[in-house]
């Protein structure tokens, strides 16, 4: 499924305008980004958290070369299932 089909899905469940379930969607998906940014974490209760986590520099490999290259560190998005969404596609 892509954004597309999110939003029709969502207006097609909430009845509403494919307009308004994209401004729905673009909004949540904003202040999920912005939340996160802050290094807070948003927990849908019975679907699932998102979070992050502190992504360490590490040294890797060129796998064309061999050549030794440095992986600076980084912060990464996770998501952990809650357990309604892990019932629901077990």
């Amino acid at each position: 499924m892509n954004k597309k089909e999110l939003i029709e899905s969502i207006a097609s469940a909430a009845d509403i305008s494919k307009a308004s379930a994209e401004k729905a969607l673009n909004g949540t998906l904003t202040a999920i980004a912005e939340t996160l940014k802050k290094g807070d974490k948003v927990t849908l209760v019975g679907f699932g958290t998102f979070s992050v986590s502190n992504r360490e520099a590490r040294q890797g490999r060129n796998p064309q070369t061999g050549a030794a290259i440095k992986i600076p560190a980084k912060k990464v998005a996770k998501f952990k299932a809650g357990s309604k969404l892990s019932e629901t596609i077990n």
